[in-house]
This record gives C-alpha cells, structure tokens and sequence, in this order.
C-alpha cells in the first residue's frame, strides 16, 4: 500500500504524530534527519510496523504522498537560539521530490515568521514550485505530552495556520483525520507564536511556584499544602509544582536577537530555573549538616535520573547538573532508574543500584528526583536513613520536600 503521509523526523514530536497517524488508518513512512531519540516503547513501535509505518529508505519516496510533516528537533544553538539546521536538511530532501499539489506542514518549535521566511524559500527553490499555488504550506504546534495516557490525539485540538486560506484548509482536512478539533489560526505566524504562547507559558510558571518553594522553605511554609488548597480555586488559578529543574525538548525563547525584542519574564524564568539543581545541592548539603554528615564522602543516591516520569529520556535531564555538583563536593554518587540501565556522567559510569530499597536503605541520603510508578514511596520512606522528595510526590510527613 502506498504511504498518504511523510514524517520527516522521528524524534520526539515525530513519532508520535506518526504512530497517530497510522492509528488513524493513514498509511506513513518515516525519515529520520539525525540521531534522533522518541519516547515510544518498543512494543508500540512494533505495533506501528504492524499497522502501516515503513522506515523511509528511498528519498524518492516522498515524492508519492499527499501529505509531508517535518518534526525535525530543534535545539537549542552555541549561541542560545534554535538550531535550525535538521529542518533545513529535511526542507532540502523533500524540497529536491516535491510535487505539485502536496500539503507541506512544519510542526518543529520555531521562532514566528521561520515558515514563510526559512522554510518556504528552501521548498521553492529546491522543487521550483510556489508555496500558495502549486503547494500548500502550513505551520501547526506539536502538542505532544510523552507518558500522559489520559492524554490521547484525538482529544489533543490542534492549531492550524496556512501561507494562505487554501493552505490552511488542506492542513486542516489532514488533521482532521487525527483529532476531534481543529483550530484554525489566522496565518502561519500566528500559528507559531502559539507554540512560543504554550511552552513560555510552561516554564514561566514553573520558574514562579519554583521560587515559591525557595521562600517558603526560609519561611517554614508548606507549599505543597499552599497548592493543595489554592488549585480549589475554580478559576484564575492553575497548579504548577516545583521540581529540581527543567527537562525536556520544549525550549523556551525569549526573542533576544528575534526582531530585536527580548521577553524579559521568559529570561528570568530561565535564570530561575536554571537554578534549581544547584539549589537542589545547597538542601541536600544542608540535609547532611544538620544529620552531623559532610557532603564530602558522603553516599548519595539519585533515583530516577530521567527529565519525566515513566519515560526513558534523559534530555536536559536536572539529574546530570545535580550529579555533578555532588561529585564537585566529594559526594560519592550512585543512582537508579529502571528506565536508564547505564549512566554516565563527566564522561564515568555511576554505579547503578540494582535495588533502590537496599541502596536506599544504605545511603547517607537519597533524592528523589522522578517518581517513576514503579517506586514505592511508602516503603522508600521506611528504609531511606534520610530523604529529600524533590516533587512532592510522597506521602506527607514521610521526607523532607524541596
């Protein structure tokens, strides 16, 4: 069976659009542009070969579907912006077979204005057709939550924004088929001062509750009871909780050098989560204190060292920052995770705890910093000698909180 959709991607935002789609009963293949890691297990990549996906092998593959969505990562640069570089190879690739009449989606997080002013001139001049006339070309934010079951495609509205009407209306007919809403922007950058909308939004919030948790612990203010309460709240109100750091791919941007406009709340909400391991370290080294223990020589365990739960994805994971600065005190450091079975940090393997109840019970100190469902917290509170749950996620009273 000819593939209808092209992903051009397979990292974090294309694979789950892929396995969407192929759920949806969309024929699909797939191109990876660089070493690229999803957060799909392999049973659900075995089902995805069993229900229409194909590795893409044959560029000229891509010149026989209807529809190409390029999901290529975009990290953040040497000089703090987003690399664009696996988008702009994955726009030459396609560019190079395009055909006329083919719905071309952009669904990496980019700065407004990257679809029409980077990626249409690389389709145009690479195919020598015309985006708007012989193509259509839209933008849609990908709205991926890895490991929240209760989140499925097709109760995710997705958010569409054409070159022009026609443009948005094809994007739209897609998209159709994967979800049960689809929202339509006014024009492609709108569409992507969405995705910039959602994910400042993200870490803004975080870098408030995580200053929150800071200053309530100097005022001996249980946060975790002050978000318990203020989430009744029916409106105007919306939970965030602190944690050790922020992980993940949704980078966010404050617009320096971008039309010559910064988002100063979104830099500072930077500045202060970038903080938060090395505060995570100072409560730590406090902990030990005041236990009579130094940090130096003393054994600390790290458990889960992944950036969410449930998932095996290390990326910007906190857990490395934190490791380090407890080796930089003479800590000696050792983790589990039943998702990560090797470990390296500062290019040396830490050694892997083969049960987290026996390590627990024979380290100095053991942080908590993702509670994957397979840990139990209850029992962890019972043998750790001393704990600090750096997400609020055991029972009350059982550990010191962050």
């Amino acid at each position: 069976m000819p593939a209808d959709l092209a992903v051009i991607g397979l990292g974090p935002y294309g694979l789950p659009l892929a396995q969407a789609a192929v759920a949806a009963g969309i024929p699909t293949i797939g191109y990876a542009t660089g070493p690229e890691a999803g957060s799909l297990s392999p049973a659900e990549l075995r089902r995805m070969h069993a229900t229409g996906f194909r590795p893409g092998t044959d560029p000229a593959q891509l010149g026989r579907v209807r529809t190409a969505v390029i999901c290529a990562p975009t990290p953040r640069g040497a000089d703090g912006g987003l690399d664009l570089g696996q988008v702009e190879a994955a726009a030459r690739t396609l560019a190079e077979r395009l055909r006329p009449h083919t719905t071309v989606i952009l669904e990496s997080p980019v700065l407004p204005g990257t679809t029409e002013e980077f990626l249409r001139p690389l389709l145009e001049e690479g195919s020598g057709l015309r985006a708007g006339r012989d193509f259509h070309l839209a933008y849609s934010p990908s709205r991926v939550d890895p490991g929240n079951r209760d989140r499925t495609p097709a109760g995710t509205p997705r958010v569409i924004g054409g070159l022009t009407p026609a443009c948005t209306e094809s994007a739209a007919a897609f998209y159709g088929r994967l979800t049960d809403k689809v929202v339509r922007a006014r024009g492609l950058r709108e569409a992507e001062t969405v995705q910039l909308l959602e994910t400042n939004f993200r870490h803004v919030n975080i870098a408030l509750v995580n200053e929150m948790a800071v200053l309530c612990h100097e005022l001996g203010v249980d946060l975790w009871d002050v978000i318990r309460c203020a989430e009744t709240k029916p409106f105007g109100f919306q939970a965030f909780r602190p944690g050790p750091g922020v992980g993940g791919y949704g980078v966010p941007q404050d617009l320096t050098g971008h039309a010559g406009r910064t988002l100063r709340m979104v830099e500072l909400a930077q500045q202060v989560n970038s903080r938060m391991p090395r505060y995570v370290v100072q409560r730590a080294a406090a902990l030990l204190n005041e236990h009579g223990k130094s940090a130096r020589g003393a054994r600390i365990l790290l458990l889960g060292v992944t950036y969410k739960p449930d998932l095996a994805d290390q990326q910007a994971a906190p857990a490395r920052e934190i490791a380090v600065r407890l080796m930089e005190l003479g800590a000696s450091v050792s983790y589990h995770d039943p998702y990560v079975p090797a470990w390296n940090v500062l290019d040396r393997p830490v050694p892997r705890a083969d049960s987290f109840y026996e390590a627990a019970a024979d380290a100095d100190l053991t942080l908590l910093l993702q509670p994957h469902r397979t840990y139990d917290l209850q029992g962890l509170s019972v043998k750790a000698q001393l704990l600090l749950d750096t997400r609020g996620a055991t029972p009350t009273g059982a550990a010191h909180r962050l």
